[in-house]
């Protein structure tokens, strides 16, 4: 989506918090985004997450995200919107 972005992630029990993990990330893409030319904000304060407990919530997550952008109108079925996929595949 143009002004958002959903991510699925899994984390270790032990270790890495997901706010540290995302301002990590946020740091990494505002640094990219400075260097090709994109002028700061690049983020609003904050974000949401929701912790999945099944597969059923997982699946219907997913579903949703998919389709963002068919809701939106940008696209008529969610393969054509060429900003989506895994970088790796989580199992739930």
């Amino acid at each position: 989506m143009p002004d958002h972005v959903h991510l699925f992630v899994a984390l270790p029990p032990e270790g890495i918090t997901l706010s540290n993990w995302l301002q990590s990330l946020r740091s990494v893409l505002g640094k990219e985004l400075l260097r090709v030319g994109y002028q700061k904000p690049h983020w609003q304060e904050g974000f949401f997450d929701h912790v999945l407990r099944s597969s059923e919530s997982y699946s219907e997550k997913w579903k949703y995200v998919r389709m963002n952008p068919v809701r939106a109108d940008f696209c008529a079925e969610p393969e054509q919107w060429p900003y989506q996929g895994e970088i790796v595949s989580i199992r739930y």
